[in-house]
């Protein structure tokens, strides 16, 4: 069977690969983005589930519209209007999960040759989807402020840009915010230049500390911005269920390319989660998750102060992400290999990287283990890290 030639480009995702060997039992793993599951609301979505089939077990079970179901469209325009971006339900379009939001915006808006402004490191998933559709990379620095606005600008001024992408907040990999002053420069330039931005918040509810911040979405109300969300991160990824926002125009181009991809979005899973909001306590939950995580980011911190002078972190106020940064240059695919014999995982770093990776970083996810393990998990890749020196030294 001969491929298109479009997939010779595309890599498999490495971190899909890494967990293949990785989610071993006796591996303690950081390297995929997993909420923690006894976290999961198991009972009420026991009880959502088995009332959205007592309620209407033929419409829950039937096809139904691409758009969605429309009390869950409603639920999260009133959400979202809540959060700083004022939304009706006609300008929300259900999908499985955002990662869906994700290849339907490519679908819809990238032409073979187009160029997608990108952060540097951005997010693996994303890169593989823009790669499917044959669009090239305009790589935008980041910082501990998110992305750098200003290299953004001055790409959109010299270069024909399609659309801008960019985790906004908690970002993955990095776990950096972008500051609202830079939100609104975002807003600014899509409008002014008229370039689409897709902006991906599935992190947005889970902060830990500081001031929440608006959607960039909500900050020009004639910009260009489709926002996607996600229940994943805070129900559980099982039920694939994300959302896009965005205007009437943009969410029927969407709805289309959604039609050729899988006609809707399961209508068991978005009766379910209607039903749920109805009688779960969603904020409660989310304070719950936010003091579970919290802790555990906590705990990662603490742990990588421990590890070797050189080493550097960010700091996210949420999310589920940490990236790091090794010492004198060690290779974080080499370390890999080190860490998997001491039982530990993470994401080396490069793959995250259009262009110009850096070997010397990696993704450590923090939601998945309790603070007694993620110290235990750290430890044991501190003492990679410290033999990596070693041998470096020795060398030298």
């Amino acid at each position: 069977m001969k491929l298109a030639r479009r997939m010779l480009k595309v890599q498999a995702s490495a971190i899909r690969e890494i967990l293949k060997v990785t989610e071993r039992p006796e591996v303690l793993s950081f390297a995929g983005g997993l909420p923690a599951p006894e976290a999961f609301p198991v009972e009420a979505l026991q009880r959502a589930h088995a009332r959205a089939l007592e309620t209407d077990p033929a419409g829950s079970l039937q096809y139904g519209p691409t758009e969605g179901y429309g009390p869950l469209r409603a639920w999260v325009a009133e959400r979202m209007t809540r959060r700083g971006l004022p939304a009706r339900a006609e300008q929300v379009l259900i999908t499985a999960g955002s990662q869906q939001g994700i290849d339907l915006v490519g679908k819809a808006l990238i032409d073979p040759g187009d160029l997608v402004a990108v952060e540097a490191p951005s997010y693996l998933a994303a890169l593989q989807t823009f790669t499917t559709y044959e669009a090239r990379f305009a790589v935008i620095p980041t910082d501990e402020e998110g992305m750098r606005v200003d290299e953004l600008e001055r790409v959109l001024r010299t270069r024909r840009i399609k659309l801008i992408y960019l985790v906004p907040t908690f970002q993955n990999p990095r776990g950096t915010t972008l500051t609202l002053e830079r939100r609104a420069k975002v807003a600014r330039l899509a409008l002014e230049h008229g370039v689409a931005v897709l902006e991906d918040d599935p992190y947005g509810e889970l902060r830990y500390c500081g001031a929440a911040l608006p959607p960039i979405a909500g900050l020009e109300r004639k910009a260009p911005v489709i926002h996607l969300g996600s229940f994943s991160k805070t129900l559980a990824p099982g039920l694939r269920l994300g959302y896009a926002i965005a205007d009437e125009r943009t969410i029927r181009a969407l709805t289309i390319a959604k039609q050729a991809a899988d006609l809707h979005t399961g209508a068991l899973s978005q009766r379910a989660v209607a039903e749920l909001m109805g009688f779960f306590d969603y904020d409660a939950h989310l304070d719950a998750l936010r003091r579970l995580y919290g802790a555990r980011l906590s705990a990662m911190l603490a742990a990588l102060g421990d590890f070797p002078a050189g080493t550097t972190f960010t700091r996210p106020e949420g999310g589920l992400f940490v990236w790091a940064r090794l010492p004198a240059g060690i290779d974080a695919q080499q370390l890999l290999a080190d860490a998997m014999r001491e039982r530990v995982a993470f994401v080396p770093g490069a793959p995250f990287f259009p262009s110009h990776p850096q070997r010397d970083t990696l993704r450590l996810n923090f939601s998945n283990r309790p603070p007694e393990l993620i110290a235990e998990g750290m430890a044991r890749l501190a003492v990679c890290v410290e033999r990596r020196l070693r041998e470096a030294r020795a060398v030298a």
